[in-house]
């Protein structure tokens, strides 16, 4: 019976310990919740861009970012290394560059050329296109 026991618990030790270390070993998410708003590690404020979900709706296509060219230069597109893999509700999309962007729940994410310091909302609702992405 001893047996037994030891064994259910080895077990339980086993699983707690291993599925701890794959959540420490795995990448963190692209961004995080800040005060009901996606901020990248740093703290800035992500957007969506209400063009790129209306394109969206007229394509089969994978979405992808309507914002190129003067657009990209005020909205800088939060761009993905090489090498990254889609995480949970975050995925990627490619740039007419070739560059990956991130994206969350199938949006596009971007930054304002505004915002000067982490928690700057000045893009929200700009041209009434603009949004502040949330989770």
């Amino acid at each position: 019976m001893k047996s037994v026991a030891r064994t259910r618990w080895a077990i339980v030790l086993f699983a707690l310990v291993t599925g701890g270390c794959a959540a420490l070993t795995g990448d963190p998410p692209p961004a995080r919740s800040e005060d009901g708003i996606l901020v990248d590690a740093r703290g800035m404020t992500l957007y969506t861009y209400d063009a790129d979900s209306a394109s969206a709706r007229r394509s089969l296509r994978a979405r992808k970012s309507t914002c190129v060219g003067e657009c990209a230069r005020d909205w800088p597109p939060f761009v993905a290394a090489e090498d990254a893999k889609p995480l949970g509700d975050y995925t990627l999309v490619e740039r007419d560059d070739g560059s990956k962007q991130w994206a969350y729940q199938g949006k596009p994410l971007y930054f304002w050329s505004a915002d000067r310091t982490p928690g700057d909302r000045t893009g929200d609702g700009v041209g009434n296109l603009w949004r502040v992405a949330r989770p």
